[in-house]
């Protein structure tokens, strides 16, 4: 079992017993869902380069779009994210905590989409955040992604902004199990329950008609019965105040920010970049299309996380 550890005011992830570091991949990136783009421009790798020569106490923010190159699609990229790709939409969290039906849909798209989703591996751009934390120069990663690839890849002072898929707890009494773990449950209710998806969606889900759902078996926490729902900030629910906090204290610490792979479209990642140019902090912006930082960036980068960034010397 592993959980979001409370340390110091915050929450720093924990990497489990089967999460393995990894080195740098020489495989193809997966590129599926990562949106066209140039190569980089020897101009922008010199003005990143100088960006992060400069700082100290490097502050990270990492969206979807640094895992697309892991094969894990996302919602916003153009023409290859769930929202250019399909009108489904994710589940509310109002929906999932009221409805017992939304939560089998849920659960049955979880627990076809799984497999595949957990068996992704950290990319070059995971990789080198995390070096950049052994070197020192990575003060804090902020993740607003759930697929647990920086753990996998190793990085350790980091807060999972919106929770991770790998764990699951009740509403109830608040116990946890591994998602995995859970796999296993849904296994011995479903035995003869098939499924083939019709597409795949961002954070372990996959596209099933409301006929294959319908059968699904969904299992209550052992302990009480309750509610069991992934360790998650589904959209329409807010992240913990004592997060929060924790992440401002992180950035009031460090000299400089860099954001990887993040429209920042959604205001809880938002809000720690209002906060850095308020602090007047450099704000670095490596993003594939627009932002909702780019009219104040100091440096807005058009290029793919795990092309550029292996290409900057950490000094």
């Amino acid at each position: 079992m592993f959980s979001a550890r409370k340390c110091s005011g915050g929450f720093r992830a924990i990497r489990p017993h089967h999460f393995r570091s990894h080195s740098v991949s020489r495989a193809s990136p997966n590129l599926t869902f990562v949106p066209a783009c140039l190569p980089p421009d020897p101009v922008e790798v010199e003005e990143l380069q100088r960006f992060v020569s400069n700082s100290k106490r490097l502050f990270v923010m990492t969206g979807a779009g640094i895992s697309t190159e892991s094969g894990i699609p996302d919602y916003r990229s153009e023409g290859v994210g769930l929202y250019a790709r399909t009108d489904r939409r994710p589940v509310q969290h109002a929906e999932f905590i009221r409805s017992a039906s939304a939560r089998q849909r849920y659960w049955a798209r979880n627990f076809v989409g799984w497999p595949q989703f957990s068996s992704h591996q950290p990319n070059k751009a995971h990789l080198v955040l995390r070096d950049w934390e052994k070197l020192g120069k990575l003060h804090w990663l902020v993740t607003q992604n759930v697929d647990a690839l920086h753990t996998k890849a190793g990085s350790q002072r980091m807060t999972e902004l919106h929770g991770c898929t790998h764990r699951v707890f009740c509403l109830g009494c608040g116990d946890q199990i591994l998602r995995s773990e859970l796999q296993e449950h849904f296994e011995a209710l479903n035995p003869t329950w098939k499924a083939e998806a019709f597409g795949v969606a961002p954070d372990g889900d996959v596209f099933l008609t409301d006929e294959q759902v319908r059968n699904f078996e969904v299992p209550a926490c052992r302990k009480c019965g309750g509610i069991l729902k992934p360790d998650v900030t589904f959209f329409g629910d807010t992240v913990s105040q004592e997060k929060v906090s924790f992440v401002h204290q992180r950035l009031a610490e460090s000299d400089s920010m860099l954001i990887a792979g993040s429209s920042m479209q959604v205001y809880s990642g938002y809000r720690f970049a209002l906060a850095a140019r308020e602090k007047k902090l450099p704000i670095a912006v490596l993003n594939i299309g627009p932002t909702r930082l780019d009219h104040f960036a100091s440096l807005k980068l058009n290029s793919r996380c795990g092309e550029l960034l292996p290409l900057i010397v950490c000094t």
